[in-house]
């Protein structure tokens, strides 16, 4: 019997490649049976497919699975689930656990219920302590010698990553995240011993990076310990694909802390070892990663190995199935990169592209990756990010295209959109863009009503310096627009301004490209203890998580994964 049932087969629940990467398959399903458990043991990405061939080639021979295979190949291919496949991850644990039951692996089941607890849209305190109490009954099995040391383990790591998840709703983040750093450096002991078991190293691997991740913020040199051992674990255990979230976070603390080289050749080894069949989510993510960084230097445009990468990324992406933000980030990142060398209308098809996309995305469509690791997009926040980086790139191309009119419209209707972030620069310099492209489009009465409006946003947000040199512009659209003496008046107030200037003051944006690359982060990390696609943990020194509105203030949602 297959091991998938009609709801899995529509929703596309086992997105992996269905090639193991050894060549021809054998004919014989006992030997096809034998792999998929190899797989399993060791926890190959792969392990999904092998169960779906190995299921069907029984079928055929007049065969089917026993219970407790039909259980593995359940698990493997819940854990295989991305995108909107991900809303049948919890189902599919919750029937494994009941057939690991029906087979006697008691451990087994418990760790198929943990999992299937964390596949809740949104992890909280019920999901804290049912957790809580499978971790009770798997320690007391595990006295028994009725839970292996993996099980038992991967059952406390469990619990560990939902509290991972949700270290940055709590009332003191900072003391959550140093009890839960405890607790695993327990787990870590507790595991260590047993790590000849391929299982209970793959758990070690799994604890030690999700330490490292809850210790970024707070200790770098700590986590970069613990994120190296992590990778030394999973290259111990002989398993020849990468350790993609080891590899991402360690990347991304090295990019945090100014050592981009070894991030880059971290990741061209990560990329070179991942077959590009197997786990295409995650060879986006690597992809995507590296183009970002050697980008580091303020100015540089992307070279050709980073539109390359990028190219790769968005055509990985696309083919997971339901998972539309990460096609629109790699698309973005890749529009802005042919942007940034002149290839103004190839650029603006793709940022085009990345905004339907947007629009077809969803709120709840792809929110994280990893299986509990808190890999989040962020929310609303990080729609309207997107949206507004990519309109005021294609506002960037509008202008090199020689489209001035075209460029006004698109930055002013961005600068309107982000008017409601809290830091109101952002809308002081869109709206001065806007006065800009205005002004070369030949409608100096709009232009000057935009300075205006770009003059009192820099006022509010405390740039007199930046209040200063809008007015002096406005002036300019003044005298074209209604003479002399109305444009004395606004030059008369923009010296007042500049008066009112104190040091620091930045003086906004000196040109268009210089500031577009400041724009808040696309679904950037929605708190201290969270990460983004590129590894990058919220509080490692990577900037601030992104936009916010005034009226989301002190409102932090974290979103689980399975």
């Amino acid at each position: 019997m297959s091991s998938r049932s009609p709801e899995e087969s529509r929703l596309g629940a086992s997105p992996y490649d269905r090639g193991s990467g050894r060549g021809e398959e054998p004919e014989d399903p006992y030997e096809l049976l034998r792999r998929a458990r190899r797989l399993t043991a060791v926890g190959h990405p792969s392990a999904g497919g092998a169960w779906e061939r190995a299921a069907t080639a029984l079928w055929r021979a007049g065969g089917s699975l026993t219970p407790g295979d039909h259980a593995d190949a359940l698990d493997a291919t819940a854990l295989a689930c991305r995108g909107r496949a991900r809303q049948a991850a919890a189902p599919l644990f919750s029937r494994a656990a009941d057939l690991h039951e029906r087979s006697g692996q008691h451990g087994k089941a418990l760790v198929s219920r943990a999992r299937a607890l964390l596949g809740a849209p949104e992890p909280g305190a019920a999901v804290r302590a049912g957790l809580g109490e499978l971790g009770e009954r798997a320690t007391a099995l595990h006295a028994f010698g009725r839970a292996t040391a993996a099980e038992t383990a991967t059952v406390l790591l469990l619990r560990c990553r939902a509290r991972a998840d949700l270290l940055d709703t709590g009332p003191d983040p900072v003391a959550e995240a140093a009890a839960l750093r405890a607790e695993l450096a327990r787990l870590v002991s507790f595991v260590a011993p047993h790590r000849a078991d391929p299982a209970a190293l793959g758990v070690l691997t799994e604890a030690r990076t999700l330490l490292g991740r809850v210790t970024a913020p707070d200790d770098p040199a700590a986590a970069l310990v613990q994120l190296r051992t992590a990778m030394a674990d999973h290259h111990a255990g002989g398993r020849p694909w990468p350790a993609a979230e080891s590899v991402l976070l360690l990347t991304g603390l090295l990019r945090a802390t100014g050592a981009r080289q070894e991030a880059a050749a971290l990741l061209r080894t990560a990329l070179g070892t991942t077959a590009s069949g197997v786990c295409r989510a995650d060879r986006a993510r690597l992809c995507l990663a590296l183009a970002r960084t050697p980008a580091g230097a303020p100015g540089r445009p992307a070279g050709d190995e980073q539109v390359s990468l990028l190219g790769e990324a968005v055509r990985h992406a696309d083919s997971v199935a339901g998972d539309g933000r990460l096609s629109v980030l790699a698309r973005l990142a890749l529009g802005i990169a042919l942007a940034e060398r002149g290839r103004w209308r190839q650029a603006s098809a793709v940022l085009r592209e990345s905004l339907s996309g947007l629009a077809e995305a969803g709120d709840g469509d792809g929110d994280s990756y990893g299986h509990g690791y808190g890999y989040g997009y962020g929310h609303g926040h990080g729609h309207e990010a997107a949206r507004v980086r990519a309109g005021a790139w294609l506002a960037f191309c509008a202008l090199g295209l020689g489209e001035p009119g075209c460029a006004a419209r698109e930055f002013a209707r961005v600068a309107a959109e982000v008017r409601r972030w809290d830091d109101l620069r952002h809308g002081a310099a869109l709206s001065e863009l806007t006065a800009r492209a205005l002004g070369a489009a030949g409608s100096p009465e709009k232009a000057a009503r935009a300075h205006e409006r770009a003059a009192d946003l820099w006022r509010s947000a405390g740039d007199h310096t930046a209040a200063a040199r809008s007015l002096r512009a406005r002036a300019r659209q003044v005298r074209k627009a209604w003479g002399a003496a109305a444009a004395e008046v606004v030059e008369a107030e923009a010296r007042r301004e500049a008066g009112r200037a104190r040091p620091g003051d930045g003086g906004g944006p000196p040109g268009a490209r210089a500031w577009l690359r400041g724009l808040p982060e696309p679904y950037g990390p929605p708190g201290r203890y969270q990460v983004d696609v590129y590894g990058e943990v919220g509080g490692a020194g990577t900037g601030p998580p992104g936009p916010r509105r005034r009226e989301e203030q002190g409102v932090t949602r974290v979103r689980g994964c399975v």
